[in-house]
């Protein structure tokens, strides 16, 4: 079975757990690099990103996840956790992991008040669209040429992306009811403990 991991430092992992458990995965909670061994997946959650940032660095996290995710660990990163994956942050106070080739601007539309939800069409999931949650959202304003966007708003703004086996969302799939990019994170964790490289667009998540 594929194991997959919840950085529990802050944030919303509880929920993410959650989704997984509905999926018959029993994800563990992971809050020292010893945490990481033997996972072919790991979710870090939304929450506050500079928070997230110094508790990473904190505990010594930041080398391990990185060498895990070159030796093939996939993993997916939340509205705070894209912005710890991308590799040009914005005005992130400290180094990320720095992993994905996307640019990110944090808070991009505002402040808690200025919220919203949109249906996203996502070829990857499939029809129908994807109702996503944004809060205190960041954007995706570049996607470089070793990632692809998976995800835009009406506008053209980009915000998901995928890079072999990093996924970054702007958005909180874990909380709504569809549960399709935990599938679509769980098939990309899957392909990857299974020594292969994953196709930059696996079929759609079937319904």
């Amino acid at each position: 079975m594929t194991a997959i991991g919840v950085l529990a430092l802050q944030g919303d992992f509880l929920e993410h757990s959650a989704v997984l458990r509905r999926l018959g995965v029993d994800a563990s909670e992971v809050r020292l690099p010893g945490h990481l061994d033997g996972l072919d997946g790991l979710i870090i959650p939304g929450g506050e990103s500079t928070a997230i940032a110094r508790l990473l660095h904190r505990w010594e996290l930041i080398d391990p996840i990185r060498l895990r995710a070159r030796d093939g660990m996939a993993v997916w990163g939340t509205c705070a956790g894209a912005i710890l994956l991308a590799e040009r942050p914005g005005d992130l106070d400290r180094e990320g992991l720095a992993l994905m080739d996307i640019t990110i601007e944090r808070n991009a539309f505002g402040r808690q008040v200025d919220s919203f939800e949109a249906d996203l069409d996502v070829t990857v999931l499939g029809p129908p669209p994807f109702h996503a949650v944004f809060i205190r959202a960041p954007v995706i304003t570049e996607v470089g040429p070793r990632a692809e966007t998976l995800a835009s708003l009406a506008d053209g703004t980009a915000v998901a992306a995928q890079q072999g086996g990093l996924l970054a969302t702007s958005f909180h799939p874990e909380l709504t009811g569809d549960t399709r990019f935990h599938e679509f994170f769980l098939t990309l964790a899957s392909i990857r403990s299974g020594g292969g490289e994953p196709e930059r667009s696996p079929r759609p998540v079937a319904r």
